[in-house]
């Protein structure tokens, strides 16, 4: 699977474009996603600083904890069998914009708080039940806020988590081989292949 089919299932099972899609497909190297951040760099005059603190690896962590809540283990491997985290943590720092990499830190707080006030305990701390149901909720929320969103608004920080969760997942080894079918060297092409109901979607193609 390359990236841009990745992105490209990614944004059909969402229901709308990727957030950082245009950077994905060129590379995702840090000086791209930093032509917004409006700071000069000394030591590479004409470049742009980044400002952005990577995740540490407790936020890594709490961030593998979210992907395994959307994309829990089932008759597959979940989220948590991939490793998630570490990769929506390169994500944000290479691929999205100084702003959308603010909004992103600023909804891991968001998160914790709307735990706290939904069960009264931190994210890591809840029940798988009360950890989906938290989720499903902010999901419901995102998605209202799409439908209405103008380009100028800012985005919202679970559509993003979300996002690189299946994002990560679907391209990760045990995503592509388990939760997908996969054909490591394809062989001639067959645009007649039977299916039947509940089969699993090809990571190749």
């Amino acid at each position: 699977m390359t990236r841009r089919d990745a992105v490209a299932r990614v944004a059909l099972l969402m229901g709308g474009t990727v957030i950082g899609a245009e950077f994905m497909l060129t590379g995702c190297s840090p000086s791209t996603s930093d032509k917004q951040a409006g700071t000069q760099d000394s030591k590479n005059p004409g470049q742009v600083a980044n400002n952005f603190k990577a995740l540490n690896p407790e936020q890594t962590a709490y961030l593998t904890e979210v992907a395994d809540t959307i994309l829990p283990a089932t008759k597959t491997p979940g989220a948590k069998a991939a490793n998630v985290g570490p990769f929506m943590a390169v994500m944000v720092r290479d691929c999205y914009t100084p702003e959308d990499q603010k909004i992103f830190m600023d909804g891991l707080d968001k998160l914790e708080a709307a735990s706290q006030k939904a069960s009264g305990k931190g994210f890591i701390k809840s029940t798988p039940a009360e950890r989906t149901a938290l989720l499903t909720a902010l999901d419901k929320e995102q998605r209202e806020y799409t439908k209405t969103k103008k380009p100028e608004d800012p985005n919202h920080y679970f559509r993003m988590m979300k996002e690189l969760s299946m994002l990560g997942f679907f391209t990760s080894e045990i995503g592509a081989t388990k939760a997908l079918r996969y054909v490591a060297v394809p062989g001639r092409y067959d645009g007649n292949v039977p299916y039947k109901k509940g089969d699993r979607a090809w990571a190749t193609s």
